[in-house]
């Protein structure tokens, strides 16, 4: 909103201003004797009975009843506006004069109203010249019906009972729910002119400057600077009006924003703060009532500002019912929220740990009960290792994983209030295992005293299945994992690494196979033909590269693998082999067509495995050796 814009006066009244204050005391020094006496409250009117009575009825009627005195004496303590309002009431009746706008006219209509200062006493009087400032200038205006109903606030009941509230929220509803450059407000108010071709005009000389375009928050700063009652009748009378949620959201937001100091950590929107804060009790029922307002819809209000709103909920102690529809709401939108955001902290004296674990739990709960409503349903593993991104429930189980590497440190988070969380979501939700296994980590890191069993409790959280090849050399090396678990590991890395050498052996034959017919192409193709063939070289040799470490890997690990067994099988021999010995000896939990696959003695799986080596060793020598010809 432009700040350029001049409020809209009119002047009434001719006569120079005779109207001197000493002290708690207004004179009127027209040359003759007071003849009557006006007290509002504190301030006292020495003034004459004429111009007084041939204005109001009220004052008639009053001075009429203490003729008898030598002095008359009015009080008149009830008088909208008080001693404000009255001075100018008075400068009215004698003619002097005064200055209408929109921050005195409510007073002064109101004030006008209370001494019956109709047309019937006299003509052009107080309530018509008011009456007509408010209808033909005031409620035409953006700014100065926002004025007028700032000054309502004073004059309740007088204003409501006078219309002036409903017709200034009418007004600003009715500018607020319209495009403000269809009807030049607010940035053309007050005579701003345009040429025919919309440049705007200054001194009738085009400036060659174009109109701003307003975006449908335009009136966000403006509607912050009433009262809530006002506000909140003011967003009422929009949405009377059909505006969109969004908008009304975005509103109740700055306006929240701009009153609750604790949603401000780093001001990004740059909201000017208000000159007086709010106390504890004035921000917690101002809270409660933004809560209650905020349309229900999902998405319209940013995930950080409803964490940042349930945060101050927490420290200001509002209602159990405020907290949980806040909570709810971020569950809501639970894929969108960031880490650091989720680390609410625990300022209630009944709980030990750092952070509000069950406050997260519960947000966890409306999160997993909405996406079971929407008719979540486990996705396939190809989809979800394409495009986890788009499936909420893999974000959130990320993000829930990084929630448990941050709070594991804690030394007072218990092992089944961690494991409750950790198990929360489904076991599809995570592609990887990776973010929770670094959690557990962290955990076992930070509580060192735990039971061998405890531990293995912990550990059961996490599928070895589903650890990347970098998470599995991690876990084969971590002192702080149980042996079961160790062996587990190492076994189901076994698998991955033979997975991974029988298809590049698969690879590498496709690949020789078509050697002729690619360098045939490249023969006799284009002159473009040659560099599609280098790059396949270079291809090819990154591929071998890859290769020869996961060969150097796979010896490192079939070595270690060797001192196991033999550790193990230093007390008796089984003839089930190594490979059905495992996973009795260390209860692995893995699927029943990979460990079908393991049958045979150690000896037999050595030879195996060191053809394979040396098959795949030959295999990379001679592409080595044709792809140095080749270059």
């Amino acid at each position: 909103m432009p700040s350029s814009a001049m409020a809209a006066s009119v002047k009434l009244g001719s006569k120079p201003d005779a109207f001197r204050r000493q002290g708690q005391a207004w004179f009127c020094t027209t040359g003759l004797p007071s003849d009557v006496t006006v007290e509002v409250g504190d301030m006292s009117f020495h003034l004459h009975k004429f111009p007084l009575l041939s204005k109001s009825a009220i004052l008639e009627q009053l001075i009429e009843e203490s003729s008898d005195q030598v002095e008359s004496i009015i009080k008149l303590n009830d008088i909208p506006g008080g001693a404000k309002s009255f001075e100018m009431v008075a400068r009215f009746c004698y003619g002097v004069k005064i200055e209408l706008s929109s921050a005195n006219v409510v007073c002064l209509r109101c004030a006008s109203e209370h001494l019956q200062m109709t047309e019937e006493i006299s003509d052009d009087n107080l309530i018509a010249q008011t009456e007509m400032f408010l209808n033909q200038v005031v409620l035409r205006n953006w700014k100065d019906s926002l004025k007028a109903l700032e000054t309502c606030d004073d004059l309740l009941p007088h204003a409501e009972d006078l219309h002036i509230v409903k017709r200034c929220i009418e007004s600003l509803a009715s500018k607020a729910t319209t495009d403000p450059n269809l009807f030049g407000w607010p940035i053309r108010e007050h005579g701003i002119m345009q040429s025919p071709g919309g440049s705007v005009l200054w001194n009738g000389i085009s400036t060659g400057a174009r109109p701003r375009n307003f975006s449908s928050d335009w009136w966000f700063e403006d509607a912050s600077s009433l009262s809530f009652p006002m506000y909140k009748r003011l967003i009422s009378g929009m949405e009377s009006r059909r505006i969109r949620p969004e908008i009304v959201a975005g509103s109740l937001t700055y306006y929240a924003r701009k009153y609750l100091p604790g949603l401000n950590r780093r001001n990004s929107m740059g909201i000017m703060p208000p000159a007086a804060t709010l106390s504890d009790i004035e921000q917690k029922n101002l809270l409660e009532e933004i809560d209650r307002l905020l349309p229900v819809q999902k998405g319209l209000v940013p995930t950080k500002v409803l964490l940042g709103m349930l945060r101050v909920s927490m420290i200001l102690k509002a209602s159990s019912t405020c907290v949980s529809n806040l909570e709810k709401r971020v569950g809501m939108q639970l894929d969108q929220a960031s880490l650091e955001d989720l680390l609410l902290p625990n300022y209630s004296y009944t709980m030990e740990t750092l952070y509000n674990v069950e406050c997260m739990r519960r947000i966890l709960e409306h999160f997993l009960a909405m996406d079971q409503a929407n008719g979540g349903a486990s996705p396939c593993m190809d989809d979800m290792m394409a495009s986890p991104s788009i499936i909420p429930i893999t974000a959130v189980a990320r993000l829930l994983d990084g929630y448990l590497a941050e709070i594991a440190p804690d030394v007072n988070l218990k092992p089944p209030k961690f494991q409750a969380l950790a198990s929360a979501v489904p076991e599809y939700a995570r592609p990887l295992d990776d973010g929770l296994y670094r959690a557990i980590d962290v955990y076992l890191k930070a509580h060192s005293w735990l039971s061998e069993a405890e531990r293995e409790q912990l550990c059961r959280l996490m599928d070895c299945q589903k650890l990347s090849l970098e998470a599995c050399t991690h876990a084969a090396q971590n002192e702080r994992l149980p042996l079961r678990v160790v062996v587990q590991v190492l076994f189901f890395e076994q698998l991955q690494l033979r997975t991974s050498i029988a298809g590049c052996l698969l690879v590498s034959d496709n690949l020789e196979g078509s050697r002729p017919l690619r360098s045939g192409m490249a023969m006799s193709g284009e002159a473009g033909g040659w560099s599609t063939a280098v790059r396949e070289n270079q291809v090819l040799k990154v591929g071998m590269d890859n290769m020869r470490m996961r060969l150097a890997e796979l010896e490192k690990e079939c070595s270690d693998m060797r001192q196991e067994i033999s550790k193990l099988g230093r007390g008796g021999k089984s003839s089930g082999g190594w490979a059905s010995h495992v996973p009795r000896k260390f209860n692995l939990k893995m699927k029943p067509q990979m460990c079908s696959a393991q049958d045979g003695s150690v000896s037999e799986q050595q030879k195996s495995m060191s053809a394979k080596l040396d098959k795949l060793q030959a295999k990379l020598s001679k592409q080595k050796k044709q792809l140095s010809a080749d270059a």
